[in-house]
């Protein structure tokens, strides 16, 4: 089992990474603008959407682009016994790779560092587990190739519709007539670029809305489970727990 050091959330103006090579692997996530950093003599510019790993024992160092705000995840680890089954951690190399499922990718590190940076129980198994999963599906990524532009729009096309009809049933049906393509291929196409199912991307931006909602309406969590489409409210319980870590009414404390 791997061992998390460390997860940052870090949003900066000026910021700079001093040269060495560190005895951990590193994942970095840029969520927003732009950074640099030169890997053995090597230039890597990150923008918003990409993946950056380093293996540990590599020579690096880092800063900011001049007066552009960035904003990032990193998560520093050492590997478990299992390791070389990720050809990242056993090659030695490093990585630079645009997620599909970016979005995504980005929501789970923002839990894995509120967990870590409240101190939350069992964070770093949670941890261990979110960094795993995180690398399955980048590495599957990687070794597929990257997306074509088509699916890629028809992916955006389909998340366009999601966010529009999100309170309603959205299936496979709908989204393949929606962009002129049958159900399944629909459905392994949406699967393909994002990382998720249907399912599990509706869910997602229920829960978002919910958070949002939880924080700055006054509505009950009745009120927001069915205006979100869930008519059983301890089943939008248990999903929101299980999302966020958080019950809902934790949300609500500081309206």
């Amino acid at each position: 089992m791997m061992a998390i050091q460390e997860i940052r959330h870090d949003r900066l103006m000026e910021w700079f990474e001093e040269e060495g090579a560190r005895p951990w692997h590193t994942i970095i996530l840029l969520n927003y603008g732009k950074c640099v950093y030169w890997i053995n003599h090597a230039k890597v510019i990150l923008e918003k959407g990409d993946v950056l790993f380093i293996p540990r024992g590599m020579n690096y160092y880092a800063k900011s682009v001049p007066s552009v705000f960035h904003e990032k995840y990193e998560v520093r680890f050492t590997p478990g016994e299992d390791a070389n089954r990720l050809p990242w951690l056993a090659s030695g190399k490093w990585i630079h790779l645009k997620p599909a499922m970016f979005e995504w990718s980005a929501e789970r590190l923002r839990l894995m560092a509120d967990e870590w940076r409240d101190r939350a129980a069992f964070a770093d198994i949670r941890g261990q587990a979110i960094v795993t999963e995180l690398l399955a599906l980048w590495h599957r990524q990687w070794s597929e190739g990257p997306v074509t532009q088509t699916a890629d729009y028809h992916a955006q096309r389909m998340k366009d519709y999601i966010l529009e009809h999100y309170r309603e049933r959205v299936t496979k049906e709908s989204l393949g007539e929606y962009i002129g393509v049958s159900p399944n291929y629909a459905a392994a196409l949406f699967r393909r670029a994002t990382g998720q199912t249907i399912s599990e991307y509706v869910h997602a931006t229920r829960i978002k809305k919910a958070i949002y909602l939880l924080a700055d309406s006054l509505l009950t969590v009745g009120e927001i489970s069915d205006l979100l489409g869930y008519r059983d409210v301890s089943y939008f319980h248990r999903l929101f727990k299980r999302s966020t870590g958080k019950n809902p009414s934790e949300f609500m404390k500081d309206r």
